[in-house]
């Protein structure tokens, strides 16, 4: 098993370094992520945290708020042990639980007071499992609290798609030694995600259950959704 949690390890550090470029307001997005769930929750919060394998919402929020909990639900076991093992270098694990599945698939005692998914929903398929996400964890808040989605977005039959495409590219091109074939080959893979366009995800969310929907951010092809249960 150490061996494995050490690869498991070696593929989250190149899953950080990507995702900066991927992503280049990452870091910016994790902090305006916890301002906004530190003005919308008591100091005790239990946050639940879907799509949690790696770890980085749980060490970057539990480190700097040392009185909230934090369970983490992931399907993939291997990158859950990652996560908890961040929470061990951190000393933080005791606050941390981590549960393997879906969050259709798994039970919680009681409700949660935030919840954050991010750059989860585009992986997840079809918009039928992605309303089913964004419900079960409308189902797991305590009323009034505070959820954060972070996903790519588009319309790929859209010009204004094919913009922000070039753009990333752009970036990847400018901040590595890849080739434009290899950047090329890369965009053809982020083209068979299940993007779907900002209007729509604002509708799932309010389908779902949530108010307040706001979009809080976009940056090349990802967005930032802010929204709460009913009260």
């Amino acid at each position: 098993m150490k061996d494995d949690l050490e690869f498991d390890m070696e593929m989250a550090r190149e899953y950080d370094k990507g995702i900066r470029r991927a992503l280049p307001t990452y870091d910016a997005m994790f902090r305006m992520v916890q301002s906004f769930l530190r003005a919308n929750v008591q100091d005790s919060a239990n946050v639940l945290v879907v799509g949690a394998g790696g770890g980085n919402e749980i060490v970057t929020f539990g480190t700097a708020n040392p009185t909230w909990t934090f369970a983490g639900v992931d399907p993939s076991e291997a990158m859950l042990e990652v996560a908890l093992q961040k929470a061990k270098d951190e000393g933080i694990e005791e606050r941390v639980s981590i549960h393997t599945g879906t969050i259709e698939q798994v039970s919680f005692n009681g409700k949660f007071d935030a919840a954050t998914c991010l750059l989860v929903l585009h992986f997840v398929e079809t918009v039928e499992e992605k309303l089913s996400l964004l419900k079960a964890v409308k189902e797991n808040l305590a009323p009034g609290s505070p959820f954060v989605l972070v996903t790519m977005f588009g319309d790929q039959s859209h010009p204004e798609f094919d913009e922000r495409l070039n753009l990333w590219k752009a970036i990847w091109l400018d901040l590595t030694d890849l080739t434009e074939e290899d950047v090329d080959g890369m965009a053809q893979s982020v083209r068979e995600l299940s993007f779907i366009p900002a209007v729509q995800i604002a509708d799932l969310l309010e389908e779902a259950g949530f108010e307040r929907v706001t979009q809080f951010f976009s940056t090349t092809l990802f967005g930032g959704w802010i929204a709460h249960t009913s009260k």
